[in-house]
């Protein structure tokens, strides 16, 4: 499956932005899917997954309350929804598939094979 991550951009602390991740190439309903993110000098990290029927989420505890996870089975889409953006979200964001059977869902960075490009985050103070 070939990812592509979107919606990336510049906005305030306090703001919002909704990133998108399309997949082509295979049945995206197969996929459990997850986000992560990059803060400069940091390591990757974890912020949410979702299950294949997008039934079951689960979030990072520095963003739990402040993004949502949901995706689109019928538009092969991976959508993040970010609100009350703080400077210390400033990072790139990857989002990532893994083929599964089982309708769970994946926090650890090594659960996932396919990765889109990543998208910028910037959120100033």
């Amino acid at each position: 499956v070939q990812l592509q991550a979107s919606g990336g951009g510049l906005v305030q602390a306090g703001g919002s932005l909704k990133l998108s991740c399309a997949a082509s190439g295979r049945t995206f309903s197969n996929y459990a899917m997850g986000w992560f993110r990059q803060p400069p000098g940091k390591e990757r990290e974890f912020v949410a997954a979702i299950s294949r029927s997008g039934s079951i989420t689960y979030y990072a505890v520095s963003v739990k309350g402040r993004f949502t996870v949901s995706r689109d089975n019928a538009k092969n889409t991976l959508y993040l929804q970010m609100n009350s953006l703080k400077p210390e979200d400033t990072a790139v964001y990857y989002c990532a598939a893994n083929l599964d059977y089982s309708g769970s869902l994946y926090y650890t960075d090594t659960s996932y094979r396919y990765w889109g490009q990543g998208t910028q985050v910037t959120v100033s103070s």
